[in-house]
């Protein structure tokens, strides 16, 4: 990778912001995602958009009951925090301009042309019409997903007999296995082909809820290095979600300042000992975590040199305390609670500290205590790189790369901008060589231009550090990527899965050998872009906390011991691309070669396994093979480099007039209804789609051009010659001979370049009409674990909708989940439909034969057929009708 820009301090002082006694003094509001169906278009080219602006108004609308959010710490201020995206060069310029219209700028990056600003609710609108704001976004709290495998909900199935279900994971598992299924990817063939090629020399920072600090099996390296470089906190008390919501904070303000060696703490007025010195700063808090719950914390700070104690014994007495600084330092971690040795879990919950200097402009610190409340981010982090899982054989991806973990989110969510300064933190401070995010958000209108994703895009270029990227676990429906994947740039992973890890981490047998899981989102972005770009597999066995119950699925017959879970989503395919990224930088290092995001991004997308049975919008380019990528990697007489060649076509849904070019894009989407744009079943169509080289010689260059994963819906030339600077037209016919979602590849290639120039994504759906007085219906057989899909196209003027599901087998557990025209789930959320299957959990809440969608959304709606993974039949037929009023 490219050397590193020169570290800032690493204490960063940051903006002044006067935040505690706006807090104070201002009403509350709930802080929730604004609701996923788009508010009509405010117009072309919106840098707010729909999204944001609907968050706005539920901040404004809600601020005026004055309630405290549920979850939150304390009521709202009357401002927002916005994350604005700028012009290049003009950031400081722009910065000025903000703080003139009364804005509080909390950070500046000049290198990726970004600012983050505090801003009250009736400037928002001013900010935006600066003429050097490119795009900005709102600070909300994301839904951290939960990757448990049944969110808790209690198995119904009989009891597995003894020596019929798969056997658990031990220190005997060999490194090549499907409950962490790494060689998938070809990594443990390669490792075992390269043993020092296992991720040493590389750091992977890993955005998420926090790494445990004391498990075992993040210790070490291979190489006996510890393998937590350190472990940090992006949230801060200048944001206003992270402001309400992150309860770990501690600010140290003048009316906390205390002279010791006895004082009075400000809250609950009881005497406490400490340091016979002055400069002093105590808070006290109650806390929710461990074998403490409900009971108050004291944290006591010393300004001079940023020296904290923790009250850990609640004694009311610092002195025999531990000075305690950030990890970093020395590496020191502290505890709280006791173990009960009586139960499976341990009550004695470590944490680590964070300072952060300056938050307000009287020269307030606060102080973190880093304690984590979720398992997903030491889960993740052993997917990425866990050496000696179980004390044996069983490996992370990468179990010779460091770590950094990055703490954006807590149990209640994650701030979206905590995630995008810790993602500027990571990549500019911490020395990482890539990252994972394994979070995002499902906006209907994901077309990779948010100011989170222009913000990643240029944070790549400017570091040289690739993300990867978790694609969303929003559903097998078209058009349900998440955001910041969408990024240009960004590493989107979708989530793959093996009849072997179905068996084994399921205890539910299959008959396909690879296939993509039905929650993993597919694409193509709104604007036609192609995402996902690669898969990864989506469930595995991996360290977690050992104080949080481990989780694992009851159909297999086995529990994991505390420390352990398993878990599944694109959260954890994500970390197995990430920590294969690993593999391959580390290679690189020692094989002396240099390698640039793109030049990492082109082997991995050339070199990828597209499997044929899989639709192209919900694998990509195919499976991460590492091999194949490291073929590309390797010196020789062209290099990894390729011609950069940009696309644009044509684009037709519901939402494509809002994108930056209206109903144009960087790949082919039509997905409006017969009659609205959208093509009829038989219809031939042909579309222009314009190709552009800009870079490379001069003089025309001769590419060749292939579809992959066509089902003979399209047809394209099989070569054009491109001249740099010069757009193309070349024609794409697509004639769908049956109703439903048509996609493939195209694949731009040179014969004098070793990688793939260009992909793109063509994707059209036919739609079934449905008229009022007439029965839509679909009859067919899904596979255990599968998917099948319907594509229907509703009417303006319609008033209700009615789906039935019937002649199911008996014990059937098929369910059906439909998605709106937007890409969103039409689902009612509040009914439990996530279990809305057959004979499963009796609906869960919900009809899993009958139910009428209200005032449904003109447009194409997807139906999603899917059987259970524990449902006892293989094949399972079933019948779907739809009908509509109005």
């Amino acid at each position: 990778m490219p050397s590193q820009p020169t570290a800032r301090p690493y204490r960063r002082r940051r903006t002044a912001a006067a935040l505690a006694a706006a807090v104070v003094a201002a009403g509350g509001l709930s802080i929730l995602s604004a609701p996923a169906h788009a508010e009509p278009s405010t117009g072309t080219g919106d840098k707010l958009g729909n999204h944001d602006r609907a968050l706005i108004a539920q901040y404004v609308r809600q601020r005026s009951l004055r309630s405290t959010p549920a979850g939150a710490d304390q009521p709202a201020p009357d401002f927002v925090t916005l994350m604005v995206a700028v012009r290049d060069g003009r950031t400081e310029q722009t910065g000025r301009a903000l703080t003139a219209l009364g804005a509080e700028v909390t950070r500046t990056e000049s290198s990726i042309g970004y600012l983050k600003a505090n801003v009250s609710f009736d400037d928002v609108e001013k900010v935006v019409a600066l003429d050097d704001v490119l795009r900005v976004d709102v600070d909300e709290l994301l839904k951290l997903e939960d990757t448990r495998p049944d969110l808790g909900i209690t198995a119904t199935t009989a009891a597995v007999a003894p020596g019929t279900g798969p056997s658990a994971p031990s220190a005997k598992t060999p490194a090549d296995n499907p409950y962490l299924p790494t060689n998938e990817t070809t990594s443990v063939d390669f490792t075992t082909a390269h043993p020092t090629y296992d991720g040493r020399g590389v750091t992977i920072g890993i955005m998420d809820t926090g790494i445990d600090p004391t498990h075992p099996a993040l210790a070490t390296t291979t190489t006996g290095e510890h393998k937590l470089v350190d472990t940090v906190v992006g949230t801060s008390q200048r944001n206003f979600i992270d402001l309400l919501f992150d309860n770990t904070w501690y600010s140290m303000t003048p009316a906390n300042r205390v002279t010791g060696p006895t004082f009075t703490d400000p809250l609950l007025r009881q005497t406490w000992t400490g340091p016979a010195e002055a400069g002093l700063y105590i808070q006290v808090k109650r806390i929710s975590m461990s074998s403490l719950a409900g009971t108050y914390l004291g944290v006591l700070y010393r300004e001079s040199d940023q020296a904290v104690w923790v009250d850990t014994d609640q004694d009311r007495d610092f002195t025999d305390e531990e000075l305690m600084r950030p990890f970093k330092t020395d590496r020191q971690i502290g505890y709280l609670g006791t173990d009960n040795p009586a139960t499976p879990v341990n009550e004695r919950v470590p944490f680590t500290i964070d300072v952060e200097l300056d938050i307000s402009s009287n020269g307030t610190d606060a102080v973190n205590i880093n304690t984590l409340n979720e398992g997903h981010g030491t889960h993740v982090a052993g997917i990425a790189a866990a050496n000696g899982m179980f004390g044996g054989a069983m490996d992370g991806q990468a179990p010779g790369a460091k770590l950094v973990s990055m703490r954006a989110c807590h149990s209640l969510g994650c701030s979206s901008a905590a995630l995008t300064d810790g993602m500027i933190e990571l990549a500019t401070v911490h020395g990482v060589d890539v990252i994972n995010m394994s979070i995002g958000s499902s906006p209907a209108l994901n077309d990779g231009q948010s100011a989170q994703a222009l913000l990643y895009n240029r944070l790549i270029d400017e570091t040289g550090v690739q993300m990867f990227v978790s694609a969303g676990n929003s559903g097998a429906g078209t058009n349900t990527l998440g955001d910041p994947t969408g990024a240009d740039k960004v590493v989107s992973v979708g989530a793959s899965v093996s009849k072997d890890t179905w068996w084994v981490n399921y205890g539910s047998r299959v008959t396909v050998a690879h296939d993509i899981m039905p929650f993993s989102s597919r694409g193509p972005r709104e604007d036609g872009g192609f995402k996902p770009d690669i898969t990864a597999p989506g469930a595995a066995v991996a360290p977690t906390p050992d104080w949080i119950v481990s989780a694992s699925v009851a159909e297999t017959g086995y529990t994991l011991p505390p420390g352990y879970s398993m878990m599944n989503g694109t959260s954890m395919s994500s970390p197995q691309a990430a920590g294969a990224a690993a593999l391959l930088l580390s290679a690189a290092k020692q094989s002396g070669i240099s390698v640039t995001p793109a030049e990492l991004r082109n082997a991995i997308y050339s070199s990828a396994d597209f499997h044929s049975n899989v639709d192209v919008i919900a694998q990509g380019r195919g499976q991460l093979n590492v091999q194949e990528a490291w073929k590309y990697l390797r010196k020789d007489d062209k290099g990894v480099a390729s011609d950069e060649v940009t696309v644009s076509a044509p684009v037709c849904t519901v939402l494509s007039g809002q994108l930056r070019t209206p109903h144009r894009g960087s790949g082919l989407f039509n997905d409006c209804a017969p009659g609205s744009g959208g093509q009829r079943v038989g219809e031939s169509r042909s579309y222009e789609v314009t190709l552009t080289r800009t870079s490379g010689p001069a003089g025309a260059v001769r590419y060749q051009l292939r579809l992959v994963g066509d089902d003979g819906t399209f047809r394209a030339p099989k070569t054009v010659a491109l001249t740099k600077g010069v757009p193309t037209t070349i024609q794409v016919t697509a004639t769908p001979r049956t109703a439903g979602t048509h996609g493939a590849m195209l694949v731009v290639d040179s014969a004098r370049t070793k990688t793939v120039e260009q992909y793109a994504m063509l994707v059209v759906e036919a739609a079934a009409p449905l008229t009022v007085g007439t029965t839509w219906s679909a009859e067919g057989t899904v596979s255990r674990n599968g998917t099948m899909h319907y594509s229907v196209a509703v009417p303006a003027g319609t008033t209700s909708m009615t789906v039935d599901l019937s002649r199911l087998a008996e014990g059937s557990q098929t369910r059906w989940w439909a998605f709106s025209p937007q890409g969103v789930n039409g689902e009612d959320s509040a009914a439990g439909t996530i279990y809305c299957y057959a004979n499963y959990l009796d609906g869960n809440g919900c009809d899993p034969l009958r139910r009428t969608y209200v005032d449904p959304e003109p447009g194409v709606w997807e139906f999603v057929v899917e059987s259970r993974r524990t449902s006892p039949l293989g094949d399972n037929p079933f019948r779907l009708e739809a009908s509509v009023t109005g």
